[in-house]
Parts: C-alpha cells; structure tokens; sequence
C-alpha cells in the first residue's frame, strides 16, 4: 500500500508524525516503569499485563520512529516484527493469569483502580495525537492498533478493580488480563495480514 493511497495519511518524514511518536515513547516508557511497580506490589495480573502491554508500546513507537528512516521497502517488515511482537506478548499474559489464578491471588483493588484511571489518562491522550494517522500503511496501523487497545485495556482494568473490591476475588482481575491477551493477539493477526500484504504487493 502506498504511502499517498490514503487521504488522511502524511508523509512518513512528516515531523508532527515525527513528534507524536516521541511524546508516545515517552509517556509509555514512564507508565511502564509506574505500572510495573505498583502491579507488583498489588498483586494484579492486570496490572501487571498492561505493564508489560507499555513497554511493548514503547518498543513499538521506537520501532515507527526508526522505520522513518528506512526505505518503504522495509516499512512493512519492520509492521511485521511488531505484530509478532504483540502475539507474543498476548501469549505471555495468558501465561502469567494463569500463574496468579493458580495461586489463587487477589490483588489489591485501590491500586488498581488508581493506577488504572491514571494509564487511562496517558492512553486517551495518546490515541488522540494519534487518531489522524490512523488509515495508514501497516506500521501507522499498528501503533494506532496499540494505543486504541491501551485505552480499551485501562477502562477494563477499571472495571476489574470494582470487580475485585465488590467480590473479594481474583477472577475479575484474570478476566480482564485475558481479555487483553486475546485483544493483542487479534490486533496482531490485522498487522500481520496487512504487512504482508504490503511485502507481497511490494515483490
């Protein structure tokens, strides 16, 4: 797919493009570091799974801001690495809810909602500076893919706090944590279609 098919696209050397990305990079990398600690400390596979969900953002808007760069010709392999990418990480939370569930643990609800409703922030705002690029190749599609999945996965998140205060158990929490890992893996399968696509049409 061409970079000038679609008429809400901007050049990929576009520098707003350019500049969204690196605020992008930055706010996930904090939530990375904000999440992972307070997921941690609560107990929540959630939390814990969109922590994780953070840096893979953050790998991934490296990723775009690198691919500016590159000829088109590799743009859509570089798409490619980063829908396995978001597999492997669904894989990876479905792994770790069923280690807590196992376990049987219960995290700790105010953490989470916490921390849910201030990721919500980073994502919402995130995915507006993003909302323009969002019909472009394979690697415009996957960072929006990222950020409209962050901010789904927050509300959710939310949502299994009140769950776990109201009950006094885990299972919102692990319900919520696969919901994510399904959400990345389709993500990853619409990424992995069209950048190949874009490999193929480009051969």
């Amino acid at each position: 797919m061409s970079r000038k098919c679609c008429a809400h696209e901007l050049p990929a050397a576009d520098s707003a493009y350019r500049r969204v990305l690196v605020a992008a990079l930055v706010l996930n990398a904090g939530m990375f570091l904000v999440e992972v600690l307070s997921g941690a400390a609560a107990g929540s596979a959630s939390l814990l799974a969109d922590a994780v969900d953070f840096a893979g953002d953050a790998a991934n808007y490296a990723l775009s801001l690198a691919t500016l760069a590159l000829i088109p010709a590799w743009r859509p392999r570089v798409a490619l690495l980063k829908g396995c990418a978001m597999g492997a990480f669904g894989i990876f939370v479905l792994g770790l809810t069923a280690w807590h569930a196992l376990h049987g643990t219960v995290p700790e609800a105010a953490t989470m909602g916490a921390v849910g409703v201030l990721a919500l922030a980073v994502n919402v705002g995130v995915a507006v500076m993003l909302f323009r690029y969002r019909s472009g190749d394979a690697d415009m599609r996957s960072v929006w893919l990222c950020s409209r999945n962050d901010a789904i996965g927050n509300v959710a998140v939310v949502l299994a706090a009140a769950g776990v205060y109201g009950a006094g158990s885990g299972w919102p929490d692990w319900i919520v944590a696969v919901a994510l890992a399904a959400l990345a893996l389709s993500s990853s399968f619409a990424v992995v279609r069209l950048a190949r696509r874009e490999i193929l049409a480009a051969t």
